[in-house]
């Protein structure tokens, strides 16, 4: 069985397939934004799978293979708190990148995106769906509303740090390049 560190292993060995993917799609497309495309949909690809991955591999049955649901706000962030500040920083920071990704890149790919309603939007429907996999899987994880709000937060500060790349709309005339000839 599958490991959380076999997973991070084989995203590690996979970076230079990621970037070799990029710049396979830039080269094959002949448009001006053909980098901003492939690094985008790479990017969304590259950064989310692995996340989603280890958070639906089984928890090993140390809890007696038990769906368990949270649906209090704040109730596990409270308890990891209290579990000390390894185990928190973890969780946390674990939560927030699981959707980061999709809210760097999805802004920056898709014009339609760029905006952090839709992208709380969207990480807030991938979050739900995941937890509800976990829930229906048996994977003996705490299928819980605390991580719907810290992925879906992860990707609305993921979004506002890519901001200034989003492309919100098509370039004036004026700004298109043209090559002589």
């Amino acid at each position: 069985m599958l490991t959380i560190r076999d997973v991070v292993v084989i995203t590690l060995a996979a970076l230079p397939l990621a970037v070799l993917t990029v710049w396979i799609l830039a080269s094959r497309r002949n448009d001006p934004l053909r980098w901003r495309r492939s690094l985008g949909e790479v990017g969304i690809v590259y950064g989310t799978v692995p996340w989603v991955w280890m958070i639906l591999l089984p928890n090993g049955g140390s809890n007696g293979d038990r769906r368990r649901v949270n649906l209090v706000p704040l109730h596990d962030l409270v308890e990891v708190v209290a579990a000390g500040p390894f185990t928190a920083t973890v969780q946390i920071v674990g939560n927030l990148l699981v959707f980061a990704a999709l809210g760097f890149f999805a802004p920056i790919r898709f014009a339609w995106l760029a905006s952090l309603p839709r992208i709380l939007a969207l990480a807030t429907t991938g979050s739900i769906l995941v937890e509800t996999a976990q829930y229906v899987l048996r994977l003996d994880r705490v299928s819980s509303v605390d991580d719907v709000l810290l992925n879906a937060g992860g990707a609305v500060l993921a979004a506002v740090a890519s901001r200034r790349w989003w492309r919100t709309g098509t370039p004036s005339p004026d700004r298109v390049e043209t090559s002589p000839g």
